[in-house]
């Protein structure tokens, strides 16, 4: 099966290794596991020709192919370390799949399980976007907060007085008057083969941006959760 004449690999990472949430791939949203979330998009995507957990964890392997996920191969421990890339860890699950399965894919896209708040649409504009336009590369992106954006930031020296991390501004006080800043919200990254393999780039200048307009939740803190759990619920 193919999605618009191109061949779709869903690469689902989750290494064993948390320290803010132990085992936080495993930890569960309205009863199921943020590896189940990730793994029922992919269930649900038929156009997408193979579907893979890489990770370094055998209970979370186990989660994967109970949730529907293959699990070719196990991540390399130097690649599922607090530091190591996302590029590489993506690079190697990519080639090692094309080398198991003998075959070739002309799109990968890359589904965090922390990322729990995905719809099936979000993943199919992406990808659509991507294939339609002769992208190499989209990402998902949500709007920032005001207070969050540059203007609002602070310093804090080390007397312990504030600075401003931008010149000030007093016009900046007005929401209205700052100007739109976007962060990544993990929901989707949709590359070429060229792009990460060749290139080995994830995200640069030549990214399109795929905005979210709904609330997301990016799982790192024990209260993510709660919140995630929160939104889900109302949708």
């Amino acid at each position: 099966m193919t999605f618009l004449e191109k061949k779709i690999l869903a690469v689902v990472p989750a290494r064993g290794g948390s320290k803010g949430i132990p085992k936080k791939n495993l930890k569960k949203i309205c009863g199921k596991s943020l590896i189940n979330h990730a793994a029922e998009i992919c269930n649900a995507l038929k156009w997408i020709d193979y579907s893979l957990l890489s990770t370094d964890d055998n209970e979370i392997a186990e989660e994967g192919i109970k949730c529907g996920l293959n699990v070719p191969f196990m991540r390399p421990k130097d690649l599922a370390l607090d530091n190591s890339n996302s590029i590489e860890m993506w690079r190697h699950a990519w080639l090692e799949t094309e080398k198991i399965l003998q075959e070739s894919f002309d799109i990968s896209i890359l589904l965090e399980p922390t990322s729990p708040m995905r719809k099936e649409r979000d993943i199919e504009n992406c990808v659509k976007k991507l294939i339609e336009n002769n992208y190499s590369s989209v990402a998902t992106v949500s709007l920032t907060p005001a207070h969050f954006r540059p203007h609002k930031t602070l310093e804090v020296t080390k007397r312990g007085m504030i600075n401003f991390y931008l010149p000030r501004d007093d016009s900046y006080s007005l929401r209205q008057n700052i100007p739109n800043y976007f962060h990544r919200n993990g929901i989707c990254y949709a590359l070429t083969r060229e792009k990460l393999i060749e290139e080995k780039v994830i995200l640069d200048e030549s990214t399109h941006a795929m905005i979210i307009k709904r609330d997301v939740v990016n799982i790192d803190e024990p209260f993510d959760l709660e919140l995630a759990e929160f939104l889900l619920k109302r949708l």
